[in-house]
């Protein structure tokens, strides 16, 4: 298999997720701007999504593709199915249960999660009725991990790269068309959430079919691949819950700012998943079967190839991206955002969090790498103690951040966080001898900073002053910036050849 070839596929497939992303995020400010109803429902669409990461995409997923890769590589074909049938019906009635648990218990973790929310008994009560619509969101997309995780480990990446558009364009059909329908009409936005998920799901049930690994209800317990997945499981969850409780007190904190402070994070946090989500979760999804499968085979060499060859990809693309939404901040989101309800105040003060989001994105990208080195071994202690670490470092940094910078501060907590993570994580992997670095760094490094350092010229050049960016017609700008980040991408890559970088240097394959 050819890594590069499979990481343009998932890049790819979530490029076109992250375009219909904007689009959906576009909307969501043209109808209903920053303000109480937002933060309500960002709130409300907060929490089931965090679970999702911790039971889906997170803990289940690390501790269950590396034992899945074990079992196609050593096991039979029976075996194999049997274990994904008992997996499933286990994490289905698991995820049946907490579904319930969160819409009974609405109230209460609305008032534990937003507090601030309290105070304004109409935002709190909106919030519960909204948080009541997304739960179920958990259920299905967790399942709909399940599946992307059987069909990355059988080398079908695209269509799990692919499924998350499905969710934008619910959404943006749902607030175009149906939110006069809906009272109030955020309301709308919930239900997009509830029917994403289930298109999410059936979207990718027959591909498992195809496979002949549609799971079958089929619960044993005795099962020892189950309980293999169950002990990783518990380490998991508590080290990917850490990061995801540090999201929750960001909100907390969040709750107590100005009316609009939510909302301004989260369209910042948008644009900063377009690169983590188009490179760091496309990297971490490719490397995690393959790592799976080095250590399972016990070539070593060959993983400590494969972490190398993924942390210089990381660096080469994560790193203009930072400097590109660094500067840039204000064009990106006037051009995005600044249309009906979502104001020039609303550019300013997200164009704040979102420069301040861009110092942690080459951290929250290399994390993506980093640790699955170690759950592809089927360790996740250590990323756990690290994680551990990260969640006191970015509180203290919270409250050192919060009073001179607001919102914006929150937003630096989080990325200095997550590059106190990867640093760690990297010091791990070498202390115990997982990694060892590929000869070349440091005329990579030389290439790297020659070529950032043309690019960040240019684009300052070339973008003029912000304010240039606050009018003018929606057309103008996005023609505008189109030209500015093909000239500063244009520029970048050329002087990477100038100094010697050529693609070829990044083919990657593995058998």
């Amino acid at each position: 298999m050819n890594l590069f070839k499979a990481l343009v596929t998932v890049s790819g497939m979530t490029l076109i997720s992250r375009i219909f992303g904007f689009l959906r995020d576009a909307v969501i400010a043209r109808v209903f701007g920053a303000g109480l109803y937002t933060d309500a429902f960002f709130v409300a669409f907060k929490l089931p999504n965090l679970l999702r990461r911790v039971f889906g995409e997170g803990a289940f997923s690390q501790a269950f593709v590396p034992i899945l890769a074990e079992y196609k590589a050593r096991r039979g074909e029976a075996d194999t199915r049997a274990f994904v049938d008992h997996v499933s019906t286990l994490l289905a009635l698991a995820l049946l249960l907490v579904t319930v648990v969160g819409i009974i218990a609405a109230p209460l973790i609305i008032y534990i999660t937003a507090p601030g929310f309290a105070a304004a008994s109409g935002k709190f009560d909106l919030t519960v009725q909204l948080l009541r619509v997304t739960f179920p969101y958990i259920l299905f997309i967790s399942l709909t991990s399940l599946a992307s995780g059987i069909l990355n480990t059988y080398s079908r990446f695209a269509i799990p790269a692919f499924t998350p558009t499905l969710l934008n364009l619910s959404f943006i059909v749902f607030a175009l068309w149906l939110a006069p329908w809906f009272d109030p009409p955020i309301l709308a936005l919930a239900w997009a959430v509830f029917v994403g998920g289930l298109l999410q799901l059936g979207f990718q049930l027959p591909h498992l079919a195809k496979l002949g690994l549609l799971p079958r209800p089929r619960l044993n317990l005795r099962d020892a691949g189950v309980w293999r997945v169950l002990k990783l499981m518990g380490p998991a969850v508590f080290g990917v819950s850490i990061g995801q409780i540090s999201l929750l007190i960001n909100t907390i904190f969040a709750s107590f700012l100005v009316t609009g402070s939510v909302s301004w994070l989260y369209y910042a946090d948008r644009l900063m998943e377009f690169p983590t989500g188009v490179l760091g979760v496309a990297l971490g999804t490719i490397l995690l079967p393959s790592l799976s499968k080095s250590f399972a085979d016990k070539t070593t060499d060959e993983y400590s190839r494969l972490l190398d060859w993924g942390l210089r990809l990381t660096l080469l693309l994560a790193l203009p991206s930072a400097l590109g939404l660094a500067i840039l901040a204000v064009p990106l989101i006037a051009t995005l955002f600044q249309h009906g309800a979502f104001d020039r105040n609303d550019v300013t003060m997200t164009s704040q969090a979102l420069v301040a989001y861009s110092v942690g994105l080459v951290g929250l990208i290399l994390v993506k790498v980093l640790a699955p080195g170690f759950y592809a071994r089927q360790n996740i202690r250590t990323p756990v103690k690290v994680g551990l670490l990260t969640l006191l470092v970015t509180q203290l940094l919270n409250l050192a951040f919060i009073y001179p910078l607001r919102h914006a501060g929150l937003a630096l907590a989080i990325g200095v966080g997550a590059c106190v993570n990867a640093g760690f994580l990297y010091y791990k992997l070498r202390q115990h001898a997982i990694f060892q670095p590929q000869p070349g760094w440091r005329r990579f490094g030389v290439q790297l900073v020659g070529a950032l350092a043309v690019m960040g010229v240019v684009l300052w050049v070339v973008s003029g002053a912000s304010e240039s960016w606050l009018y003018g017609a929606a057309l103008t700008r996005a023609l505008r910036l189109t030209a500015v980040v093909l000239l500063g991408a244009g520029s970048y890559f050329v002087a990477l050849w100038l100094f010697g970088l050529r693609p070829r240097d990044f083919l990657k394959r593995v058998g």
